[in-house]
């Protein structure tokens, strides 16, 4: 049986490209969460780049560790990294292999397993708020760090996928700072949502922390500053 468009897969090509041309086109596709209570599919409305050793933003400016290890690749996996010893939040690794980068999925509308997500994310009071912020996302898919580094090209059975889903027009896409980053990373314009979604989370400036407080998220291990870090 021959999938629709929509229905087809995001082939490893689509990620193995620089991640500011990835992020944008994840816009309007399709993220599927295969659960043993069964599938959870998001349209995604709101993604940040990340292109580690070259920007303060990200989890890899400083390089290699055990917890960015992911972000190196191969393009089409999984970064999952826990913030604040609260939240947890989904990337998926784009560029050449070796060389870090990834895109942080910051939103979407959940289309497929609303009862699933509304059972992971009881305090939503609408629909629209279910995925709306990389933390709502998570909880609404149910993924923690044992997805990370799964393969997300690996085929219909994997617990995470992306299809085709309807790309977004250019003309809708709009761009600005990413959510929470500061330091020299704070003026890069890699957020990108789509115009007029009731989904998309609302911006928030970089707010500085007590470094002392909530290291999982802090700058000693992942080079960026931001409330709600990304790749």
């Amino acid at each position: 049986m021959i999938a629709a468009p929509d229905r087809m897969p995001v082939t490893r090509d689509f990620f193995a490209r620089p991640v500011l041309e990835v992020a944008p086109e994840l816009l309007g596709r399709t993220l599927v969460r295969t659960t043993p209570d069964g599938p959870i599919e998001v349209r995604i409305t709101e993604v940040e780049a990340y292109a580690g050793e070259a920007d303060p933003g990200s989890h890899a400016y400083r390089g290699r560790t055990e917890r960015n290890a992911s972000m190196f690749g191969p393009p089409g996996h999984a970064y999952v990294y826990f913030i604040y010893g609260m939240w947890f939040s989904l990337n998926l690794v784009c560029g050449e292999e070796g060389t870090a980068s990834g895109v942080l999925l910051r939103a979407g509308e959940v289309i497929r397993g609303q009862e699933l997500a509304r059972e992971r994310r009881p305090k939503a009071r609408k629909d629209r708020e279910l995925a709306q912020g990389p933390a709502r996302l998570a909880t609404a898919l149910s993924v923690d760090r044992g997805l990370n580094g799964t393969d997300v090209c690996a085929g219909p059975d994997a617990p995470l996928s992306v299809l085709t889903g309807h790309p977004v027009h250019q003309d809708r896409i709009r761009n600005g700072p990413r959510t929470g980053v500061g330091g020299e990373g704070a003026t890069h314009p890699w957020r990108f949502w789509v115009d007029g979604d009731p989904t998309v989370s609302p911006y928030r400036a970089h707010v500085p922390r007590n470094r002392g407080a909530g290291r999982e998220g802090g700058r000693g291990g992942a080079g960026k500053t931001g409330r709600q870090a990304g790749a």
